[in-house]
């Protein structure tokens, strides 16, 4: 099937990249040209891992082109993917802001020729579907075509596979005839049994951010449990585990740490928040995920400044990972943009290493941070190491060398990556999370 994308970012070009493995003809559009140069010559601008080759293999056997032109994609496409971004508001108010869905749909609308499904991939709030047709039937009222909801499950890091190889595929649509278009397009996903979940984009709007809400609720309770834990004495580690075999509950997301972060859960709780809000409902364990996930992150300044012996000021603090979590160079969100801006403001000195992260890290951390090409260079002279996220590559450290780095030994694992005994036996002072 002939498809095109509008948007490269993060969503819409993984879905270009992985539409075009399954057998499909993808345009990807964007109206940054630099950005498609840089696409048409295999140079990818976000780091997922298998993306770059991904993109180069479908680009070498002609199933994946990229382009500014929306002339040359859409009368051609069956399937319009609507895939830019959908931040929260400048206002600060949590609503997401679709001025870019929309000026899409404006955009699309007068090259639309013959029957064409339109479908939001980008993540919406309710409703959303039924504004894109209203916008599309007033630029170019002859048009025919259906909107449809399609959102994306891609976890950061794993989005390939996500994709490929998916849990479910949630389909929104209001009739039979846009639904055979979407099973057309998934089709190879038959071969092993996804599930596909076919409804109204009303419901399909929801259920993206009533999944995304649900693990942000899940992380937040088991950082709680974790602060109990603290308080008492017990091992949050073995508690996590001790539910988390319950089928009932999962593993999955049972893992104390800094709090949530990312491009998806802050913004999506908040933007579900405010939907609720404007049709008189509640959601409050939602918004008692969102207190408890910014207090985890004071909670987590508090704890390093208390391992420091009650103070940052003057004091030398190693770094290791920034991003919200790893296999990603993503810093929306993440809890060290929280953490380090608040020890650096009482006089800490930051030091800093992250595998992909440190480029995007320098745009949004205070001037000052300095930024080291391997681990054990942030250990030098160094008061604290702290463990912010939990890169493969920092799991086997050599605590000796690190030690015999540092001005003091004191370890903060704000992921539970070590054992305590494991690094108290090195002559550490270690500090986890959700261990008494």
């Amino acid at each position: 099937m002939k498809l095109a994308i509008i948007g490269t970012g993060y969503v819409g070009l993984v879905s270009g990249a992985c539409f075009s493995e399954f057998g499909h003809e993808v345009i990807c559009v964007d109206n940054n040209g630099d950005k498609i140069a840089a696409l048409c010559q295999g140079q990818i601008p976000i780091y997922e891992p298998g993306l770059t080759e991904l993109v180069v293999k479908n680009v070498t056997g002609g199933r994946l082109r990229f382009t500014t032109n929306l002339a040359e994609a859409v009368p051609r496409a069956e399937a319009v993917f609507i895939a830019v971004g959908t931040p929260s508001s400048r206002r600060g108010d949590g609503y997401a802001d679709l001025s870019y869905i929309y000026s899409a749909a404006r955009d699309i609308a007068p090259h639309i020729s013959g029957y064409t499904v339109v479908v939001d991939k980008s993540t919406v709030p309710v409703g959303t579907a039924r504004q894109v047709a209203r916008v599309i039937r007033e630029v170019n009222p002859a048009a025919e075509f259906d909107v449809a909801s399609n959102p994306e499950f891609l976890r950061e890091g794993a989005a390939i596979n996500d994709f490929m190889r998916p849990d479910r595929v949630v389909v929104g649509v209001d009739n039979d005839r846009a639904a055979a278009v979407l099973r057309g397009i998934y089709s190879p996903l038959y071969l092993i049994e996804t599930p596909v979940v076919i409804t109204t984009p009303e419901t399909a709007e929801l259920i993206k951010y009533a999944a995304n809400a649900f693990l942000a609720v899940k992380i937040s309770y088991i950082n709680e449990m974790a602060t109990i834990c603290e308080a008492v004495g017990a091992d949050g580690i073995a508690l996590a585990k001790g539910i988390g075999l319950d089928g009932r509950i999962g593993k999955k997301f049972l893992h104390p740490g800094p709090g949530y972060g990312g491009s998806c859960f802050p913004k999506d709780t908040l933007a579900l928040l405010r939907t609720v809000q404007e049709y008189g409902v509640s959601a409050r364990i939602v918004e008692a995920a969102v207190e408890v996930n910014a207090a985890q992150k004071a909670r987590m300044v508090k704890k390093i400044r208390d391992a420091l012996g009650g103070s940052e000021t003057g004091k030398t603090i190693g770094v290791l990972g920034l991003t919200f979590k790893p296999e990603t160079d993503d810093m929306r969100d993440a809890p060290a943009l929280t953490i380090l801006p608040a020890l650096i403001e009482k006089g800490a000195r930051i030091v800093a290493h992250d595998p992909q992260g440190m480029r995007e890290a320098a745009k949004y951390l205070p001037e000052g941070v300095e930024f080291v090409d391997n681990p054990y260079a942030v250990c030098a002279g160094a008061d604290a190491l702290v463990l912010m996220t939990e890169w493969n590559q920092y799991r086997a450290l050599d605590l000796g060398r690190i030690k015999s780095g540092m001005r003091n030994s004191v370890f903060i694992d704000l992921r539970n990556v070590y054992a305590p005994e494991q690094v108290r036996s090195a002559g550490f002072s270690y500090f986890g999370v959700g261990r008494g």
